[in-house]
């Protein structure tokens, strides 16, 4: 029988990110089971969608999510990746690296 999960690879890679803003592609993807090129298609995916901001420090990357956008597939009414994310890693939430709108 395959595995599977719940979780999209990207959802798992944003709490990946929620739990240490400067994880590594190499960890993500140890994390996930999927190929280092694969976490950066996922990383870029997040951020080019405006989910995560990017800042380079030396060779380091450190991620902001940007927790008050809307999840990309509405189910009901319209939530906010916090709200995913706090019912995913509680109570460390109240840590995420966020970026308010603007």
């Amino acid at each position: 029988m395959a595995e599977w999960s719940f979780l999209t690879n990207h959802a798992r890679a944003l709490v990946c990110i929620a739990r240490d803003p400067e994880v590594r592609l190499r960890d993500i993807a140890t994390t996930l089971g999927i190929t280092e090129r694969s976490a950066f298609g996922i990383v870029t995916d997040l951020t080019n969608s405006g989910y995560i901001v990017k800042d380079k420090q030396g060779r380091r990357n450190r991620y902001q999510i940007r927790v008050h956008l809307p999840l990309r597939e509405a189910i009901g009414r319209e939530q906010t990746i916090e709200e995913l994310l706090r019912v995913l890693i509680e109570p460390t939430v109240d840590a995420l690296p966020v970026q308010g709108p603007g």
